[in-house]
């Protein structure tokens, strides 16, 4: 009977990480659809990711509140302000950069580029000594060649158009016309809305892998991400008013799709940055972008379904380039040990 719960143990222990993580995606991809629909009806992306941050920091705030008051590090000015820059990477110019590219694409065209933030992770993990790399390894050069593969399709995804691929099922035009405007509207700016994405996710690499310096020295999951979803409420906030200046109607929500890829998109937000924050500790920074193709797959399905989205096949071509390269970067880590021990049984 011991042997049988040391077992159950064992295998829920190695299973969470790759559950939180699985979790994470599937909340990203339904979050991309409802955002492309509000961002199509015309919600300015700058607005979205001010509103996002304010309800995930209502969310969030209470709980690391209350189960860590005993356990929070202590903050110093130093912290606060790596906590501050992170807030400005991620949730400020990632997630406008993004939502500015997912604006001038479609939703599985946005999700396929991301699959490129493995890549950039592993080129920032390298410069900073995160990640091992020799090479006369194998694995290493694996790595590398995998990051080059990547990259190459990431401009396959945007140079490749090919024949329209037709799904046996039927299409539900939840935008209507909209969606038609934007159908023939997004072939000339989708070089745009790759470069956006590309930059978007440089962003996001950069936030990954200061959050997993900055995990060293305040161990508080909960904490730093209340404190990252508050600073970058505020940072977001300013930037909107900035850039949306004298436009106050563009701030009004009604019981629309508007409000709810705000309220979801706060929820997808901090539970997002709790889980990364998480898995950071037990797997290292690359771990955690690992499993983007399966939003890919999600959202083309979804998408086409919901949003009467078009998929290419060289664009598919494409995203199936940046997969084996994903995969190849994978493998090249897969004996790699969790940085500094820190995977442990929580």
């Amino acid at each position: 009977m011991s042997e049988k719960c040391s077992s159950t143990q064992f295998l829920s222990h190695h299973a969470k990480p790759y559950l939180g993580v699985i979790f994470m995606q599937f909340c990203s991809s339904i979050m991309s659809i409802i955002t492309k629909i509000a961002l199509t009806q015309g919600m300015s992306q700058h607005v979205l990711v001010a509103y996002r941050m304010v309800v995930a920091t209502s969310l969030i705030a209470p709980f690391a509140i209350v189960l860590e008051r005993k356990t929070r590090p202590k903050m110093t000015l130093r912290i606060f302000g790596k906590i501050a820059l992170l807030g400005l990477f991620e949730p400020v110019i990632g997630q406008n950069l993004y939502f500015t590219g997912l604006k001038c694409s479609t939703a599985t065209f946005t999700v396929a580029m991301c699959n490129i933030l493995p890549a950039l992770t592993f080129l920032m993990a390298w410069i900073f000594r995160l990640e091992k790399v020799k090479i006369k390894s194998m694995r290493s050069q694996a790595k590398i060649l995998g990051t080059i593969v990547t990259a190459g399709g990431a401009m396959c995804m945007t140079l490749l158009k090919g024949p329209i691929l037709e799904f046996p099922w039927k299409q539900v035009r939840i935008l209507h016309n909209q969606s038609e405007t934007g159908t023939h509207n997004k072939e000339e700016h989708i070089t745009k809305g790759a470069l956006m994405i590309a930059a978007g996710c440089f962003s996001w690499s950069c936030f990954i892998i200061l959050q997993a310096f900055l995990l060293k020295s305040y161990p508080a999951e909960l904490s730093l991400t209340a404190l990252i979803c508050f600073v970058s409420s505020v940072e977001g906030t300013i930037l909107a008013l900035a850039i949306e200046r004298g436009n106050t109607g563009i701030w009004l929500l009604h019981v629309d799709a508007k409000l709810l890829s705000v309220l979801y998109g706060g929820f997808v937000s901090c539970t997002a940055y709790f889980i990364m924050g998480w898995l950071m500790k037990r797997k290292g920074p690359v771990f955690v972008s690992s499993f983007n193709p399966l939003s890919m797959v999600i959202i083309a399905i979804l998408g086409s379904f919901f949003i009467a989205e078009e998929l290419f096949l060289g664009r598919i071509v494409g995203a199936i380039v940046i997969v084996i390269g994903l995969y190849m970067v994978l493998w090249g880590r897969s004996n790699d040990q969790s940085p500094s021990g820190l995977e442990t049984l929580c």
